[in-house]
């Protein structure tokens, strides 16, 4: 069952700006960091963290909280599955957000697309409640 969906649009040259003006300042905020080093070798590195951070916003939205509640940019991190699909680890106040929302005999899973077609980048997050013993080992 679908727990929550969210989705977001972020400008590529706001982020590109904010890399610009803050550096460090910015992605020690915001990213952890595997996502910093991540986005740090990539040739087109204001559209991988722009990317990162529609999700981050995406998942906030889909945890029903936004940026509150004890929910924190580095509580997210988008990471990727063995065979390249993105999804998201929950830490810290989104994990407790996660857990609180889950019924019991289930285990979440997270669903996370992302793209970008400059100036934009997109995330859609959905977090769904899967019947435990349903998971593949």
């Amino acid at each position: 069952m679908i727990l929550g969906i969210g989705s977001d649009l972020c400008d590529i040259r706001r982020i590109e700006r904010s890399l610009g003006r803050f550096g460090d300042r910015f992605t020690h905020r915001i990213f952890t960091d595997g996502e910093r080093l991540k986005c740090d070798r990539r040739a087109a590195r204001a559209p991988s963290y722009a990317r990162r951070f529609a999700a981050k916003e995406a998942c906030a939205k889909a945890l029903g909280t936004g940026l509150s509640h004890g929910v924190f940019w580095r509580d997210m991190e988008v990471v990727n599955l063995p065979g390249g699909q993105p999804t998201l680890r929950l830490t810290g106040g989104a994990l407790a957000r996660l857990k609180a929302m889950m019924p019991d005999g289930h285990a979440p899973k997270v669903h996370v697309s992302l793209t970008d077609d400059p100036p934009l980048a997109q995330a859609f997050v959905i977090i769904e409640a899967v019947p435990l013993g349903t998971f593949p080992d």
